[in-house]
C-alpha cells in the first residue's frame, strides 16, 4: 500500500501543472515608420514575444496594428522601451490570467453536457458528434479521415443527403488550438443546417442540392492541450528532432510555396512550417479526403479568429487569382450580409494585402489545387478579448457568421457545375 501511494506522489510531482498567465497582459501598439518596425521586432526577438496579430514578428510593418503578450517580469522594460522612443502603446488586457477565467461567462445550464452556448473541451465535441448521427442519421455521417500524432481520431461531419455525386462544401475549424470560437462556429453550423431543414427554405434548398464536409477540429491535439494544459496553445503536438520545442503551425504547412518565407523555420517560432510540407499526420488527412473528393469539392471554407476579415488567395504572392473580380464580390456581398444581424464591420481582401503574406496555408493550397472558391473567416472580435472572446458572444458570433457562410454556399449553387 505504502509503495503505491509513494507511486502516486511520483506521478503527482512528474505531472506538468497548467500554464498560468498571472499578471500578464497584452499590449497593443501601431509602429509609425520603419526605425518603430525594428523596434517591435528587437522586442520580440529579445523577449520572446506572443504575438497575437499579426502572428509573427517578421510580418510587422509601419501602421500595422500589433498585439503581443507580455510576461509580467518582462512588462516594466517592454514599456519603457516603448515610452523611451515615443511609441504610444494601449493594454488591451490587464490581466490575462483574469481574461482566460472571465471567458466563461455564460451560466452552465447543464454541468457536463454539451453546449453551443459555451465552449467544449474534446470530449464533448466527440459525444456531440454520436449525438448528431443519433438525431439526423438521414442527415449528418461521420467518418474517420485519420488520427493525429497523439493517436485522437480526426473526424469529419458529412451533412446533407446520401447522394456522394452531389457538389460540396468542405469547411475546417480549430487549425490554430487557442482559436476556440472557431469550433463553436463549426458546431453550430451542423446543429442549425440541420435543426432549419424542412423550415429555412434557404437551408432547405442547400441541403437538398449540395453537402457539406465539416470538420469541427484539425488540430485536435493541440486543442485538447488548450484545454488541459496552455490555453494559449496554438501548433499541433508533433514532437521536432532536435529541439527542445514542440509542435507545427499546420497552417504553413500545406504543399503551396511550403519554404518561401525563410523565417518559418524554426521550431520554436509559432509559425513553424514543419520539417517538410504536408510533414503532420492531420495536414495529410486533410489534404488526402479533399483531393478524394475533388470532383464534389466546389469550394473550401476555413474558419480563424480573430480580427474580423474574410480573406481569399493569395498569401504568398501579391499577384492576384485569375477570378479575383469574382473572389472578391462574394466576399463584399458575404460582409455585407454578415453586418445586417449585429453590425458587425468586416473587411475582405486577398490574404497577403489584407492580413499579411503566409506560405503553406491550407486556403492556397485548395485554390492551387483546382478549388476555385476559398475562403477564409477571421471571426470576432478586433482585439478586445482576442483570442479569448467571452462565451457570451459565441451566439452572435455564429449567427452572423452563418449567414454569410449561407450566402457563399447559395453562389456556389448557382454558379458552380
Amino acid at each position: 500500500m505504502r509503495f503505491v501511494l509513494l507511486l502516486g506522489l511520483i506521478a503527482t510531482s512528474l505531472a506538468v501543472a497548467p500554464v498560468r498567465f498571472d499578471r500578464e497582459t497584452v499590449l497593443r501598439v501601431k509602429p509609425q515608420d520603419e526605425e518603430q518596425v525594428t523596434i517591435i521586432k528587437d522586442l520580440a526577438d529579445t523577449h520572446q514575444l506572443d504575438l497575437w496579430y499579426p502572428d509573427a514578428p517578421h510580418h510587422v510593418t509601419a501602421n500595422m496594428t500589433v498585439d503581443f503578450r507580455v510576461h509580467e517580469k518582462e512588462s516594466r522594460p517592454i514599456r519603457s522601451a516603448l515610452e523611451e522612443k515615443n511609441m504610444r502603446y494601449e493594454t488591451l488586457i490587464h490581466d490575462l490570467q483574469e481574461a482566460v477565467e472571465k471567458q466563461f461567462d455564460v451560466e452552465d445550464a447543464r454541468p457536463g453536457r454539451h453546449s453551443y452556448a459555451k465552449y467544449n473541451d474534446w470530449h464533448k465535441i466527440v459525444a456531440w458528434t454520436e449525438k448528431m448521427l443519433q438525431k439526423r442519421p438521414e442527415m449528418v455521417s461521420r467518418v474517420q479521415i485519420g488520427t493525429t500524432v497523439e493517436d485522437n481520431p480526426i473526424y469529419v461531419l458529412k451533412v446533407g443527403r446520401k447522394d456522394e455525386a452531389r457538389r460540396a462544401i468542405f469547411m475546417d475549424c480549430g487549425i490554430h488550438a487557442r482559436e476556440w470560437v472557431s469550433p463553436a462556429f463549426c458546431q453550430w453550423f451542423v446543429y442549425q443546417a440541420t435543426k432549419s431543414y424542412g423550415k429555412n427554405k434557404i437551408m432547405t434548398k442547400l441541403l437538398d442540392r449540395m453537402n457539406f464536409y465539416v470538420l469541427p477540429v484539425f488540430n485536435v491535439d493541440g486543442y485538447i492541450w488548450s484545454w488541459t494544459q496552455n490555453r494559449m496553445w496554438r501548433k499541433n503536438r508533433s514532437r521536432n528532432p532536435n529541439s527542445r520545442c514542440v509542435g507545427t503551425d499546420l497552417n504553413r504547412n500545406f504543399n503551396v510555396s511550403w519554404d518561401a518565407f525563410p523565417n518559418t523555420n524554426d521550431p520554436c517560432e509559432e509559425t513553424y512550417r514543419g520539417p517538410g510540407p504536408e510533414s503532420e499526420k492531420e495536414t495529410r488527412a486533410v489534404t488526402d479526403f479533399i483531393r478524394k473528393h475533388l470532383n464534389s469539392i466546389k469550394a473550401y471554407i476555413t474558419i480563424h479568429s480573430y480580427s474580423q476579415m474574410l480573406l481569399f488567395p493569395y498569401g504568398y504572392t501579391s499577384q492576384l487569382p485569375p477570378n479575383h473580380g469574382d473572389l472578391a464580390k462574394v466576399a463584399k456581398i458575404g460582409t455585407d450580409v454578415l453586418a445586417t444581424r449585429y453590425e458587425t464591420q468586416y473587411i475582405y481582401g486577398p490574404i497577403a494585402s489584407t492580413i499579411y503574406p503566409t506560405s503553406g496555408s491550407s486556403l492556397d493550397w485548395a485554390y492551387d489545387l483546382g478549388i476555385k472558391h476559398t475562403f477564409a473567416f477571421e471571426l470576432r472580435d478586433r482585439g478586445r478579448f482576442g483570442f479569448l472572446l467571452p462565451e457570451s458572444q459565441i451566439k452572435p458570433t455564429c449567427r452572423e457568421t452563418m449567414l454569410a457562410v449561407q450566402f457563399i454556399a447559395k453562389y456556389i449553387l448557382k454558379h458552380s457545375s
